[in-house]
């Protein structure tokens, strides 16, 4: 059943609620010293925690070499291999081999580990064309998948070839065949993102996408497709939430199911929202007592977490973990009060951008109510996987 976010929904936002700290300089030191990392997400085993193997856990996201306009960077993103010890992180290698993707770039998506045949699949944004001569801004949902071993110098190889999930177009989402483009005004089709429903076995894959049927620049959506387990094709779905009106971009979905209830999570930036509608940066959230159900936005607004009032655009690209972590990237800290356009004119942009993870935070969720809290408490390591941190049948 698809839902709307609307502004009425937004007029009840709590403008002093869920807000994190400002980060301290130590904290925006990047973890890769030459590679710039942003949109993170682990890969995930079968039961949804983060593949963990002797203490080591395991992680993707783009990166590119640290470049003097950070912007830059969105044009040369390649996915790759992150191994997380503790608080420090270590570089393991781009995900896939030069050349065998079929766009001009990689952005995000998720990866899941199949125990029975020890692989990793990997769904991701091929966007442009390959060997295209400057970049566009088509976008296809793909996946592939890897044998996997950590021990091995490239732990990841003997790739599947690249197949495509879901095509744009149809009844729900946009077809979209973009030459040009700017952040945040870009039209959607990536991010895909699988969840399998506890209780069903069902499969369903979110991404972001944009509104076929809507007359605003402000179309933003979560689209959706689902398959039965042992199935290969998709079937597309109507979509699960949309800002037709309101909002451009509902980035990065995932669903985390806690309690019985199903909580979805995208993130979205102020510049992004319509002239007449006020939104911080921010994490958000909707329930729904099923994959089916009617979802409600959480604290009322959908808002769950967002960027001190000092540092508005201090991090982005927010996701929830199993165990209720949260992860994002450092982007633009210590502008103290000023924006980011400024800070651009006066060639200092790269100086205030962090690429790099930021501090985990930590959320609570209690039926269509969550809580940021601090500090971030991981669940206890296991062999090859995190498990939940609290039994599935309460909220918290």
């Amino acid at each position: 059943m698809t839902v709307p976010w609307t502004r009425e929904h937004l007029a009840q936002l709590d403008d002093h609620a869920a807000r994190t700290g400002v980060l301290e300089e130590s904290q925006t030191v990047p973890a890769i010293a030459d590679l710039s990392l942003w949109d993170l997400w682990p890969i995930r085993s079968s039961q949804g925690a983060t593949l963990t193997v002797d203490g080591t856990e395991y992680w993707m996201a783009l990166s590119a070499p640290r470049e003097r306009d950070p912007e830059a960077r969105h044009n040369v993103a390649r996915l790759r291999l992150l191994a997380k010890q503790g608080p420090l992180w270590s570089d393991r290698g781009v995900v896939f081999p030069d050349g065998a993707t079929p766009g001009s770039r990689e952005w995000a998506g998720s990866a899941d580990f199949d125990e029975r045949g020890a692989t990793v699949t990997v769904r991701y944004t091929a966007t442009g064309q390959r060997g295209e001569p400057a970049p566009t801004f088509s976008q296809r949902l793909m996946e592939a998948t890897a044998s996997f071993d950590p021990l091995a110098e490239l732990p990841l190889s003997n790739w599947s070839p690249h197949s495509e999930l879901v095509t744009q177009g149809g009844p729900y989402t946009s077809t979209l065949d973009q030459r040009t483009g700017t952040p945040g005004s870009i039209k959607a089709f990536r991010d895909p993102s699988v969840f399998v429903d506890p209780q069903t076995d069902r499969q369903y894959l979110l991404f972001t996408a944009s509104l076929a049927s809507s007359r605003s620049d402000f179309n933003g959506t979560v689209g959706l497709a689902t398959r039965n387990d042992g199935s290969s094709d998709w079937q597309r779905q109507p979509p699960v939430v949309h800002a037709d009106g309101v909002n451009n971009e509902m980035e990065r979905p995932h669903v985390v199911h806690r309690g019985g209830l199903y909580y979805l999570f995208f993130s979205t930036q102020a510049h992004t929202f319509d002239s007449d509608v006020s939104g911080p940066t921010g994490l958000y959230g909707f329930v729904a007592d099923s994959m089916e159900g009617e979802w409600a936005p959480l604290n009322r607004s959908g808002l769950v977490l967002r960027n001190p009032i000092e540092e508005p655009h201090q991090c982005y690209s927010w996701l929830v973990l199993d165990d209720r972590r949260v992860v994002s990237f450092v982007n633009l800290h210590g502008l103290r009060g000023r924006h980011p356009e400024e800070v651009e004119a006066a060639g200092a942009l790269s100086k205030h951008f962090g690429g790099t993870p930021a501090p985990f935070e930590q959320i609570t969720l209690h039926d269509d109510r969550s809580k940021l809290v601090t500090p971030a408490t991981p669940s206890p390591a296991q062999d090859h996987s995190i498990g939940p941190a609290d039994p599935a049948t309460d909220n918290d």
